[in-house]
């Protein structure tokens, strides 16, 4: 069954790869003989995993970029594309999740950041490559997008719109780079990253899911694998939920 999943041949650009979800795709990635390149906002985080994704006999290379700067993104892309002459996967994991106390509260500051890293981002690195996929060998096109877009909280109001908006492009750029590129969006709810250490303790006893708890950072690799994968041809414009059945 794991030749449905081979990337042998194949470049990956996985955004926020340097740590949780977005380093378990990229190493999962890896593993299936894809090269990859990893981009966060931290070169030295990014170094290290690109490191270990050498360890594995691929190719592999590390490029800083903060998804929430617009203009730094066109310098990222023309990197990887220099870097390897192609890139055949694209993964948008960037994001940020930020609660407020409550909407008054929130500042344009803030709400910018919060739009530019989990929506304007996505949006700028997706139009960049996929045009350049669709004039190229074609390709494919990752959203890491949240449940949250479909069950938004008192307190995450910015990021839930966000990832509704990317949920959107989802669709729109499924059709304004078909047939030759495919994009999807995974939408994960909870998982035991580094970003959990900081919830309350009490949090995961009270998931309102059909599997009530966390899920595990390697527990998105096998979404993420069948989407980049040619045996998902016939898959785009789709929203896979990972979120353990959340119901609120």
């Amino acid at each position: 069954m794991t030749d449905l999943f081979d990337l042998s041949g194949k470049v990956a650009l996985v955004t926020g790869g340097s740590r949780g979800l977005g380093r378990e795709i990229a190493m999962g990635f890896a593993r299936q003989g894809a090269d990859v390149i990893v981009s966060s906002r931290k070169l030295e985080a990014c170094e290290r995993v690109a490191a270990d994704i050498r360890g594995l006999g691929r190719r592999s290379a590390a490029f800083a970029c903060h998804m929430g700067h617009w203009d730094e993104i066109g310098g990222l892309v023309d990197a990887a594309f220099g870097a390897f002459g192609r890139v055949d996967i694209l993964v948008n994991n960037a994001g940020m999740t930020p609660a407020v106390p409550s909407s008054l509260d929130v500042t344009p500051e803030l709400f910018e950041k919060v739009v530019a890293l989990n929506f304007m981002g996505p949006y700028r690195l997706s139009a960049l490559v996929g045009s350049r996929m669709v004039q190229g060998h074609g390709g494919c096109i990752i959203n890491v997008s949240s449940v949250g877009a479909l069950i938004p909280r008192a307190g995450f109001g910015p990021y839930a719109g966000a990832k509704a908006a990317l949920n959107a492009i989802t669709t729109a750029h499924a059709h304004e780079f078909a047939p030759k590129v495919r994009v999807n969006a995974i939408l994960p709810g909870a998982f035991r990253t580094d970003i959990s250490k900081a919830w309350p303790k009490e949090k995961e006893a009270h998931l309102h899911a059909a599997i009530p708890r966390y899920g595990e950072p390697d527990e998105i690799v096998t979404t993420a694998l069948y989407l980049a994968s040619p045996h998902s041809g016939y898959t785009t414009g789709a929203h896979i939920r990972v979120d353990g059945g959340r119901v609120s």
